[in-house]
């Protein structure tokens, strides 16, 4: 049994008042996320409504979470990577460069540095718009806002490109879903 099945028979299982936070919750798994939460919600018998708004606010929920998260990160790696130690020998202060954020590049494997730099060339094209938009056709929105937040880009930027391409999203598989249910009905 996959994770989406699992959720689709927890949806089935548990009261009615408590379904939207399974879709919440389902929401909050990467690859699953908005547009899956809200399929599962759909399928599970869910109004369309329901299960969107919960999708959406379980999606929305992570990755806000991630993206506080990694822009903390980021900030306590460039704060070290910038701070200097004190060392004190026979009463001298001497100061010595704590960390360097370049030798945590360098241990980087080169897969790993591909793709940052397929990341960053999409970034300088698209932009955070794009990549927030399009981002969910081939990450999910939790890889590609926690990837924003650590390479510097304001929080509140990525939290309302990420926020209209979660609800853009969800919405429009939700009515997909929605639709096609209405037309087999």
């Amino acid at each position: 049994m996959n994770l989406i099945e699992t959720f689709q028979n927890l949806v089935a299982q548990v009261p009615e008042l408590i379904q939207p936070l399974i879709i919440a919750l389902a929401g909050a798994v990467p690859f699953i996320e908005g547009e899956g939460a809200v399929t599962i919600g759909i399928i599970g018998g869910i109004n369309p409504f329901v299960a969107g708004i919960a999708a959406i606010a379980g999606n929305f929920l992570c990755v806000a979470i991630l993206v506080l998260a990694g822009s903390h990160a980021r900030s306590a790696v460039i704060n070290r990577s910038r701070a200097k130690a004190l060392v004190a020998s026979d009463g001298s202060v001497i100061e010595v460069e704590a960390f360097e954020a370049e030798a945590v590049i360098a241990d980087e494997t080169a897969r790993k540095a591909a793709r940052r730099e397929k990341f960053h060339a999409a970034l300088e094209r698209y932009g955070v718009p794009g990549v927030s938009l399009l981002g969910p056709l081939l990450l999910p929105t939790m890889f590609t806002a926690t990837m924003l937040a650590a390479l510097g880009v304001r929080k509140a930027r990525v939290l309302f490109w990420q926020a209209i391409a979660i609800v853009g999203w969800t919405t429009l598989i939700g009515l997909l879903i929605g639709g096609v249910f209405s037309a087999i009905s």
